[in-house]
Formats: C-alpha cells, structure tokens, sequence
C-alpha cells in the first residue's frame, strides 16, 4: 500500500511540475498596435441571460477596435425572457454592427448548433466565441489581431478569469479554474494541449469547416471548445497556439451557489469520457487518484492501517506543488490576495473533486434550463 501510495504521489508530481515547466515555455505576448487590421466576427450565443447581457453589452460599447473591422453575431437559443430586447437597446443606436438570429436545432448540443448557424453567417475570416455572461477587456480585439499579424495560428485559445470574487464559494472556485487554466497553458507550453475555453477562443472560419466543424460529437451537449481544440490538433497541432496576454483576458462569473457549481462541474466532468486525447485522459485520471487516494489514505489512518505521518508528508507534497502552479497562474490573472484562502479550499479540494466525479458516472445535469444526460 505505501509503494502504490508513494506511485501515485510521484507520478502526480512529476504531472503538475511538468505543467509548472510547460506554464514558463508559454511566453507572455507583448500587445503592440499593427497596421493590418483583421476583421472578426464574434459569436455570443445566449439563452435566458437577461441578467448578464448588460455587462457583455457595456464591454462591447468599450472595445476600441474599429467598428468597422468587427462584427457582433447574438444567437438567440430559444430565450424566454428579455435578452433579445436587452441587445437591441443597448447596440440599436450605436456603430456596433450586430444582428439577432435564432438558433437552428440540429443536434443534442443547442451551443454547437448556436455557434455552426452563426458561422454560416458570418461574413469575416476569424472567429471568436464567448459567452453572454462574460466581460470583455477593452483590448481584447487589438491584442487578437496583433497575434495573428505575428503567428501563422489558426486556432487560438485565450485566457479566462473569474472576477466578482467575495464568499469564499467564490475564492474556492476561483482556484479550482486556476487550475485548470494554468494546467491550459501547462499544456501548450509542453506542446500537448488538451484543454481550451469557449467563452474566449478564435479560429479561421475556413479551418473550422476543414475540420467539419463539431461533426463527431454532437451528441455530446457541452464541448464546443475541447473537442473543436482535439481534432485541431490532431491534423494541425502547430497551428493552434495560446495567446498568453493580460490585455486579452476574458472575465466570468463564478457559481452563485453550490447547486450551481455541482451542476457545472458534473457537466464539464462529463466530457472527459469522450475524450480521444490521451494526454487529457492521462492527467484526469491521475488527478482524480491523487485525490481519491488522500480520501483513502485518511480513512486507513483513522483505521491504523495507514501511517498519518506518511498522509501528512503526502498532502504537503501535493499541495505545496499545487500551489507553484497555482500561484504562477494567479500572478498573471492578478489574484494572488487569493491565496488568504489556499489552505482551506486545498483541505476541501479532494473531497469536492472525487464527489463530483463520482456523481458524474450517474446523475444528469442542468444547463441553461435544460435536463442533460451524460
């Protein structure tokens, strides 16, 4: 039992360092304004967001990109509130070039089928996705295009934050997305990315018709952006790159309520089955063993079958790894006065984390209103 104990600790290890590694081989972008001007269409797909649009609305009126060189594609997912009158009163009387379309069901994924109608509608060369409940940095378009005019990407993943941060629900989500943003960038920088976020994602609309778009798994409601990134990178690895740049930082909201996050996280636990990405597969598995194992290890102790010294040493050693990780990545979001809460979220995180993957297997979930199953 200690050697598969010890097994598991240093496999974990040798995991969250080699992102720790891969987070400093991913330079951080130095925007500058360019001459050439690329022109977006930016999709928000929206169900019942009237709560949320005002903000996405008032980042939009801020961008300062040209209104010329961008468009704003809202696709309506059978709203049954005031989200569509919201749009039009906030943008009707600006610049903005908008349009309001309804989202054309073709699959079990309502957002896959939200993003494929916008895009056939989309009348520029890059695309870039987000969410209504999001909030865009002033620079988001300019450090975009500064990127491209620099790259040969055709596919580029973009940072997210949670932002709004006060009950310590909130603080113990924001490091669980740390997390999983900083193993994101880990992920690139070790040239095996695995991981990518809707709510900030670009790509040509040609390459997304190359790779027959979401075709494969519309089965599967949620995924647009990690199952979109796999096949990207299985026929065009060196062109999908991470724009790592405080100026193009998209900002969310964290859960209100543990209801919330439940939900949330059993749907996004729920796609790591369908990965074909081995890598991504690898580094779930091994997260959730450590985790697991911890839980284990503490009942066996409390059992005088394990050792609480060897249980001690272990969860120093994850934790003190966890928070290299953690801390680098919260250095570039700008939330490092987090870490007042690190010990207690990091005492709480096994537990969380085998319970939602364990629910997974056999709960459903909500997502927009709607019931899913896995």
């Amino acid at each position: 039992m200690i050697a598969v104990s010890l097994l598991i600790t240093f496999l974990y290890l040798l995991l969250i360092g080699g992102f720790i590694y891969g987070f400093d081989q991913v330079s951080e972008f130095k925007y500058k304004e360019t001459s050439t001007k690329t022109k977006f269409s930016v999709i928000v797909p929206f169900r019942n967001e009237a709560k949320n649009l005002p903000t996405l609305l008032r980042s939009i009126s801020k961008l300062k990109y040209s209104f010329l060189n961008f468009e704003i594609i809202f696709v309506n997912d059978a709203s049954e509130d005031t989200s569509c009158e919201i749009i039009k009163n906030h943008l009707g009387n600006s610049e903005i070039d908008f349009k309001i379309l309804q989202n054309k069901r073709k699959s079990k994924s309502p957002k896959k089928d939200a993003i494929s109608t916008a895009i056939e509608h989309a009348k520029n060369e890059w695309i870039l996705t987000t969410d209504a409940d999001c909030l865009l940095p002033e620079l988001w378009l300019n450090c975009y295009n500064s990127f491209i005019n620099k790259t040969d990407a055709k596919m580029i993943s973009g940072p997210v934050a949670y932002y709004n941060i006060q009950t310590f629900l909130d603080k113990f989500q924001a490091f669980d997305f740390l997390s999983l943003i900083g193993a994101t960038i880990g992920g690139f920088g070790l040239k095996l990315p695995f991981l990518s976020n809707g709510a900030n994602l670009a790509y040509k609309k040609d390459f997304f018709k190359t790779l027959n778009g979401f075709d494969g798994n519309t089965n599967i409601a949620s995924g647009d952006d990690v199952f979109l990134l796999q096949k990207a990178i299985e026929k065009h690895r060196d062109s999908v790159l991470f724009l790592k740049a405080k100026e193009a930082i998209v900002f969310t909201k964290p859960q209100p309520d543990f209801s919330s996050l439940k939900s949330q996280r059993i749907r996004w636990a729920s796609k790591t089955t369908h990965y074909k990405n081995n890598f991504g597969k690898l580094t779930g598995l091994l997260v959730l063993l450590m985790n697991a194992s911890l839980i284990a290890f503490l009942l066996l102790a409390f059992l005088e079958v394990f050792k609480f010294k060897l249980l001690l040493i272990i969860f120093i050693l994850k934790t003190s790894i966890d928070f290299v990780l953690l801390y680098k990545t919260a250095s570039f979001f700008n939330q490092k006065k987090l870490f007042k809460s690190y010990f207690f979220s990091a005492l709480m995180y096994p537990f969380f984390s085998v319970y939602i993957a364990t629910t997974s297997i056999f709960s459903s979930y909500k997502w927009k209103d709607r019931a899913y199953r896995k």
